[in-house]
């Protein structure tokens, strides 16, 4: 498969194995230009990208992928360390490093 922008390529026969797969990219908004002997003959669009992107979309991708093993959920909020921890700050030394380094060819 190969990517062109937004748009993905796929052959016949390897779109014919996959379809699922590609028409759930079509479904979020991706198009797939199906090709016969590296010469296109159809592409496959999204019939809306309002209705691809519906309410309830995320929700619904989130559980499919859960389902899949690939992603899981959180079960609550973020632990109270992280919120009271400040940020590092980056001094004008580390940056003046940064850019000295740069411009040694590090």
């Amino acid at each position: 498969m190969a990517i062109i922008g937004h748009v993905k390529k796929a052959k016949i026969a390897e779109l014919k194995n996959n379809l699922s797969r590609y028409l759930e990219q079509v479904r979020h908004g991706e198009t797939v230009l199906v090709v016969d002997r590296d010469q296109p003959i159809a592409q496959i669009i999204p019939l809306s990208h309002a209705r691809a992107a519906g309410p309830g979309a995320d929700e619904d991708r989130l559980t499919r992928l859960e389902r899949r093993g690939l992603v899981r959920r959180g079960t609550g909020g973020l632990p109270d360390w992280l919120g009271k921890r400040k940020p590092p700050r980056l001094g004008r030394s580390l940056l003046r490093d940064l850019l000295t380094d740069r411009e040694a060819g590090w």
